[in-house]
C-alpha cells in the first residue's frame, strides 16, 4: 500500500505538468482575442511585447538547432499563433497610442518609448528610414525567398510521394524491411508531405504580416495626427513628433519579432534532412577547404595594403583566414602521415574467427534469380514492373489458397544467361526460362488465323507455342487471335504456376500456427486445446499439405478444424484425416471444379475394373505401383482419351471412384494427366446430379 501511494504521488506532478502544457496554446489564442477586444494598461502591454520578442527568439533558436525539419513539425502552427499574437498586439498598442499618446512618450508603455527614443535616437525621420529598411529586408528578401522555397519544396515533395511509397513497398516485398519498419517509413513520408504543404501555406502568413505592418504604420500616423490636432488641439509639429515616434516605436517592436520568425521560416525550409544542426553543417561545409581559405586570405591582404583602405580590418581578417587555412592544411597532412604510417605497419593476419550459427544462412523459401539484362524489370527507376507483378501474384495466391505466401527474395545471378531467370523453392530450382525484356510474347491459345514473324518459343508457364514480337506487331498479333503479354507478365505467370504446383511446400508449422491464431480470434472455443491436446501440430500440417497437394484451398479453415477435432479420437493418421476433411469440404471442391452447375459430368471405372483394383491394392499394400504394367498402360490411355474429349467439350475431367481407391488413383494420374481430378462417391454433394460421360474398363 505504501509503495502504491508513493508511485501515485510521483505520477501526479507529471500529470499536472502535462495538463498545464496542454492549456498553453488555448490561453494564447484567448489572450489574443482579449487584446483585440479589451483595452490594455501600458504595463500589461509591455509584458506582452516582451513575451512576443522572447517567443520569436526561442522559435528562431529552435530552428537553428533542429537537426531535421520534421523534428519541428509544429512550426507552421507556431508561426500562425505567433503571427496572430503580434497582430493582436498591434491592435492593442494602436488603441493605447491613439487614446493616450497626447499625454507624453511614456503613455503607451516603456517598451514602445524605448524603441522610439533609444533605438532610433528620438528622430522620427531616422525611425521611418530604419523601419522601411527592416520592412524591405523582411518582405522583399527573407519572406519572398522563403515563400518561393516553400512552394517548390511542397510541389516536389508531393510529386515524389507516390515514388517513395512504391519504394517502401518494394523493400517490403524484397524482405529488406519488415511490416513495422514499412509502417514507420510510410508515416515519415506522409508527415514530410504534410509539413512542406503546411509550410507553403504558413509562408503566406509571414508575407501578409509584413504587408500589414506597412499599412498599420501609415494608418497610425494619419490617425494619430488627426486625433492630436482635431481632438486635443496639439500643434502639427508636436503631434507629428509624438505620434510618429510612438507609431514607429510600436512598429519596430512588432517588426523585430516578425523578422526573427521570417528568418526562422527561411532556415526551416532551406534545411536538409541530415543529422547535423545548422551550425555544424555550415562550419563543416564552408570552412573545410583550405584552398578557399588561402585564396580569401590573399585577396584580403592585397585589399588591406592598398593606400586609403582600412588596413587594420582587412589585414586582421586576412590573418584569421590564413591561420585557418594553415591549420586545415597541417591537420590534413598529419592525417595523411598517420594513414601512411598505419599502411606501412606490418599487419598481423587476423585470427581465424570461430564458426557460429550466424555463419549458417537459411535458404529463402521463395527465391527469384535473374540475369543482368533483366535487372531493368526489377528497377522501378527504369520503369520495371516486376515487383508489382510479384506482389500481385502473392496476394492472389494467398487469397486463393487461404494462407499467406512468403515474400519473394529477388537477386541477380551472373551465372545465368543475360535474359534468363530461375525460380527457387527452398534453394531448389523449380523453373527457369529466358525472356526478352524489350519484346512481347504472343501466345497461341489453340486457334489462330495466321503465322507471326519473330523468335519462336514456348510459354514457360503452360508450354504453349509462342512468338517473341516487337511492339508494333502487337495489334496485328491480337487480330490473328494471339494473346500478347509483356516480359514481366510472362515471368509473373510462370512464378504463379510454379507456386500453385508447389503450394504444399510453402505451408509449414509457422504458417499453420498463424492460421490457428487467426481462427482463434473469431472462434476461440474451437481452437482452445485443439493443438496439441486433440491433434498434434505435425498431423494438422500434413493434412493441410495433402489438401494443397491436390489443389484444394484451405480458406475454410473453420470447417477443416471442426472436422479434425471430430475425427481425431478415431485416428491420427493424416491420410484418414485428409479423406474426412475432403468429405466435409465436398461442396467447395465440386464448385471449384465444376462451378454451380447442378449436373456433374464424371468418368467412372467399370465394376469389374474397380473390383480388380481393390484386390490389387490389397495385395500390394495400397501402392499404385502394384498395378500390372499392361493394365496401368491401358487405363492411362483410356483416361487420357476421355480427358481430352471433356476438354474439347469445355467440361472438366472428373474421375469418380470409391473412397478406398481415390487416393491411390489420384497419385496414379497426377503426373501423367494433371488436368483430371479424382473424387470419391462420398465427395459428391447430395443436391448434385451425376452424369456418366465415359466408363473405363480393363
Amino acid at each position: 500500500m505504501k509503495q502504491f501511494t508513493s508511485t501515485l504521488a510521483n505520477k501526479l506532478p507529471l500529470q499536472r505538468l502535462r495538463s498545464i502544457q496542454g492549456i498553453g496554446a488555448p490561453f494564447i489564442v484567448l489572450a489574443t482575442l482579449g487584446m483585440i477586444v479589451l483595452p490594455m494598461p501600458p504595463f500589461l502591454l509591455d509584458m506582452m511585447f516582451s513575451f512576443n520578442i522572447a517567443l520569436a527568439m526561442v522559435v528562431l533558436l529552435v530552428t537553428i538547432y533542429t537537426r531535421r525539419p520534421l523534428d519541428f513539425a509544429a512550426f507552421p502552427t507556431v508561426l500562425l499563433v505567433a503571427t496572430l499574437l503580434r497582430l493582436a498586439l498591434n491592435v492593442a498598442s494602436t488603441r493605447v497610442v491613439l487614446l493616450r499618446g497626447h499625454e507624453g512618450d511614456g503613455a503607451a508603455g516603456q517598451v514602445i518609448e524605448a524603441f522610439g527614443n533609444v533605438v532610433i535616437g528620438g528622430n522620427y525621420a531616422v525611425g521611418m528610414v530604419v523601419f522601411l529598411i527592416l520592412m524591405i529586408i523582411n518582405f522583399m528578401v527573407v519572406t519572398k525567398g522563403a515563400g518561393r522555397i516553400s512552394e517548390v519544396s511542397a510541389r516536389f515533395t508531393l510529386d515524389a510521394l507516390p515514388g517513395k511509397q512504391m519504394a517502401i513497398d518494394a523493400d517490403l516485398n524484397a524482405g529488406l524491411i519488415d511490416q513495422e519498419q514499412a509502417r514507420l517509413r510510410r508515416f515519415e513520408v506522409t508527415k514530410e508531405a504534410d509539413f512542406y504543404g503546411s509550410m507553403d501555406g504558413a509562408s503566406k502568413f509571414v508575407k501578409g504580416d509584413a504587408i500589414a505592418g506597412i499599412l498599420i504604420l501609415f494608418i497610425n500616423i494619419i490617425g494619430g495626427l488627426s486625433i492630436g490636432i482635431a481632438q486635443y488641439g496639439l500643434p502639427f509639429g508636436e503631434a507629428m513628433q509624438i505620434y510618429t515616434l510612438l507609431t514607429i516605436g510600436d512598429g519596430l517592436v512588432a517588426q523585430i519579432p516578425s523578422l526573427l520568425l521570417s528568418i526562422g521560416a527561411a532556415i526551416m525550409v532551406t534545411r536538409q534532412n541530415t543529422e547535423e544542426d545548422m551550425g555544424e553543417a555550415m562550419v563543416s561545409q564552408m570552412f573545410d577547404s583550405p584552398k578557399a581559405l588561402s585564396i580569401t586570405a590573399g585577396i584580403l591582404f592585397i585589399m588591406g595594403i592598398i593606400p586609403g583602405m582600412p588596413h587594420f580590418a582587412f589585414l586582421l581578417f586576412a590573418l584569421l583566414a590564413g591561420g585557418a587555412a594553415y591549420w586545415k592544411i597541417r591537420k590534413q597532412k598529419e592525417q595523411e602521415e598517420k594513414t601512411e604510417a598505419m599502411a606501412l605497419e606490418p599487419v598481423e593476419p587476423p585470427k581465424p574467427k570461430e564458426l557460429s550459427w550466424d555463419d549458417v544462412q537459411p535458404v529463402d523459401i521463395i527465391g527469384l534469380e535473374v540475369g543482368y539484362r533483366l535487372i531493368t524489370l526489377v528497377d522501378r527507376e527504369q520503369g520495371g514492373e516486376l515487383l508489382e507483378r510479384v506482389k500481385g501474384v502473392r496476394k492472389k495466391l494467398s487469397q486463393d489458397f487461404g494462407f499467406l505466401i512468403p515474400p519473394v527474395h529477388i537477386r541477380d545471378n551472373l551465372e545465368l544467361p543475360p535474359n534468363g531467370y530461375r525460380i527457387m523453392l527452398m534453394g531448389v530450382a523449380c523453373g527457369e526460362a529466358e525472356i526478352r525484356p524489350d519484346q512481347e510474347l504472343a501466345i497461341n491459345p489453340g486457334q489462330v488465323y495466321g503465322p507471326l514473324e519473330g523468335e519462336h518459343t514456348r510459354d514457360p508457364a503452360f508450354g504453349l507455342e509462342a512468338v517473341w514480337i516487337r511492339g508494333p506487331q502487337q495489334e496485328h498479333a491480337q487480330a490473328l487471335g494471339y494473346t500478347v503479354v509483356d516480359a514481366a507478365t510472362v515471368l509473373a505467370t510462370h512464378m504463379s504456376q510454379v507456386l500453385t504446383n508447389h503450394a504444399a511446400q510453402l505451408l509449414g508449422h509457422e504458417e499453420v500456427q498463424n492460421l490457428m491464431e487467426m481462427l482463434g480470434r473469431s472462434a476461440p472455443k474451437l481452437v482452445e486445446n485443439f493443438i496439441p491436446d486433440q491433434v498434434p501440430l505435425g498431423a494438422v500440417v500434413k493434412t493441410l499439405q495433402n489438401l494443397l497437394h491436390e489443389h484444394i484451398p484451405i480458406r475454410d479453415i473453420r470447417t477443416i478444424v471442426q472436422t479434425l477435432a471430430e475425427y481425431a479420437p478415431k485416428s491420427q493418421d493424416p491420410d484418414i484425416l485428409t479423406a474426412a476433411v475432403r468429405i466435409a469440404l465436398k461442396r467447395m471442391i465440386v464448385q471449384e471444379i465444376n462451378g454451380i452447375s447442378p449436373e456433374v459430368p464424371v468418368i467412372t471405372l467399370t465394376p469389374e475394373l474397380e473390383q480388380l483394383l481393390h484386390k490389387t491394392m490389397q495385395a500390394s499394400g495400397g501402392e499404385s505401383t502394384g498395378i500390372e504394367p499392361g493394365l496401368a498402360e491401358r487405363m492411362q490411355q483410356s483416361l487420357m482419351e476421355a480427358t481430352q474429349k471433356q476438354e474439347l467439350q469445355g467440361e472438366p475431367a472428373i474421375l469418380l471412384t470409391s473412397g478406398v481407391l481415390r487416393s491411390t488413383l489420384a497419385k496414379f494420374v497426377k503426373n501423367t494427366i494433371p488436368s483430371i481430378r479424382v473424387l470419391s462417391y462420398q465427395e459428391i454433394p447430395d443436391e448434385k446430379q451425376i452424369r456418366i460421360v465415359h466408363a473405363v474398363g480393363n
